[in-house]
């Protein structure tokens, strides 16, 4: 009997198409959900890996012609109105908000240092919200994928459960297919979870940076257009 049994278990195609084929229609539904998501964080991984990457390269290209003694007017009308990079857009905007804080006369409007500080904080908190974008999905994936195919795994449990009920049977044969197939959920489940949080702690970290980044120049030239304005009101 136990050779019957067992020579019945190597039969069975194990493979995780087969499996998944044999899976009962909740946990399939529950592989997919695990399958996109795990598709869809990786998407996002790569996308933020990219962008991170050349946000840092242009800030480094733009910090290199701002401290270069470029005169600012010179330096925005190369820029233009469609800068390309988040710094830029930063810089723009003081810029921009600069140029109309002047009356046809030259004489400076009041309050002009406080309405090119709100420009500029604007213009960050796009930028910042522009890097952070997906970094949500990547957290709320690494939550709770764990538990979507924990949820899987009991439901293929409890198939298994009724199977051997069913054929008043616990021989493998009955057993480890349902088995099987509810552990492929779990799997699922951690392979979509892990990196999802792995990378979403290090592109916030990347984020981090690049926002602190933005921050430390948008107060660096708020403090020059700042000393420029108070040479213009003497």
């Amino acid at each position: 009997m136990e050779a019957e049994t067992l020579a019945a278990a190597q039969e069975i195609d194990f493979s995780i198409l087969a499996l998944f084929l044999r899976a009962t229609i909740t946990v399939k539904i529950v592989m997919i959900v695990l399958l996109v998501a795990s598709f869809w964080s990786w998407a996002i991984i790569v996308q933020k890996m990219i962008n991170y990457r050349r946000a840092k390269s242009d800030t480094e290209m733009f910090e290199e012609a701002f401290w270069s003694g470029e005169p600012l007017d010179q330096l925005y009308g190369r820029i233009g109105k469609t800068p390309h990079s988040a710094m830029e857009r930063i810089f723009a905007s003081g810029m921009s908000e600069w140029r109309r804080s002047h009356r046809p006369g030259g004489a400076l409007i009041a309050g002009a240092q406080s309405r090119i500080d709100r420009a500029m904080n604007v213009a960050l908190g796009r930028e910042s919200e522009e890097l952070s974008a997906g970094l949500t999905f990547l957290a709320t994936v690494g939550s709770i994928s764990p538990f979507v195919g924990l949820f899987g795994t009991v439901w293929g449990i409890k198939h298994s459960f009724e199977e051997i009920a069913a054929q008043q049977s616990t021989n493998l044969a009955v057993v480890a297919p349902g088995i099987a197939e509810a552990l492929v959920a779990t799997a699922l489940g951690l392979l979509a979870a892990i990196p999802a949080v792995i990378f979403y702690n290090k592109l916030s970290s990347d984020s981090d940076k690049l926002t602190s980044d933005f921050e430390d120049f948008a107060d660096e030239f708020s403090m020059i257009l700042s000393r420029q304005l108070d040479r213009a009101e003497d």
